[in-house]
């Protein structure tokens, strides 16, 4: 008896070894011999093909690191001020109490403008801008403070014409810094030129709205012509900003062509 429960065991072992084996012949894919770790670590080295979604900024929670794809071919469009005298405003009245409070003593003569470098800055070089070549009753010399509105002014420019696709043109400066003796011959020309010009304290200039200086470089051909009126609308946008922060003050003038600008 005990013999023939010893055979029909191992038949029975021998039947389940056959029926196992045929399965795996059936199913390769079932491996007794991968553990799940191993099965995970295997899908994980091919990774899922990432999906790029576009989401509005107002979307998009504080500290996201997403960023946007810039569309350069947009170009702003040119809006200008809607009036020249309504938003430039600031007489005589308004800019020389700025420039007393921010220039300097007036300067006698060239000469004496040579010594008091410790109190104002030449401007007569700078890639953001250009100083009239027939000025001849001022010279380049503007305070500090003066200086670097000056240079933010010409940067602002350029950087508006370049974001509305206009081909690059320098602002022209007519009028910096006057000397007492610039001031007594400009009256004998003059009759209407102030004894109190705000030009003598080193904290005003004058910005042709009229004339700019096209940008070409030398190894390539010209570039296309402007209409000075779409500059002096460009030029007038970056002037009502700049006014706008607090900057300066703005006098637009009509016989002088030109914005006439003090630092505050």
């Amino acid at each position: 008896m005990k013999r023939l429960k010893k055979k029909v065991f191992i038949r029975i072992i021998g039947v389940t070894v056959c029926v196992l084996f045929v399965f795996r012949l059936c199913h390769p894919e079932v491996n007794p011999r991968t553990s799940v770790d191993e099965r995970q670590e295997e899908v994980s080295l091919v990774p899922e093909p990432a999906v790029v979604q576009e989401r509005p900024m107002k979307d998009l929670p504080p500290g996201s690191d997403w960023v946007p794809l810039l569309d350069f071919s947009y170009k702003h469009p040119i809006y200008s001020v809607p009036s020249y005298h309504d938003c430039f405003p600031d007489l005589q009245e308004v800019q020389y109490p700025a420039a007393l409070r921010n220039g300097v003593r007036p300067v006698r003569d060239r000469a004496e403008a040579e010594h008091r470098k410790k109190d104002l800055l030449f401007v007569g070089l700078n890639p953001y801008y250009e100083m009239d070549p027939a000025m001849s009753r001022s010279i380049p010399y503007l305070v500090p403070k003066a200086s670097a509105l000056l240079q933010h002014i010409g940067q602002r420019f350029l950087d508006s014409l370049a974001v509305k696709g206009i081909p690059l043109h320098k602002i022209i400066v007519t009028s910096v810094l006057r000397t007492e003796e610039d001031v007594a011959r400009l009256r004998r020309i003059n009759g209407n030129a102030s004894e109190q010009s705000c030009h003598r304290f080193g904290t005003t200039f004058d910005i042709s709205y009229n004339r700019y200086h096209t940008v070409s470089p030398p190894d390539e051909p010209a570039r296309r012509a402007v209409r000075n009126d779409s500059l002096k609308f460009i030029l007038s946008e970056v002037l009502r900003d700049v006014r706008a922060e607090g900057r300066c003050y703005v006098k637009y003038e009509v016989k002088q062509s030109c914005f006439h600008i003090t630092v505050r």
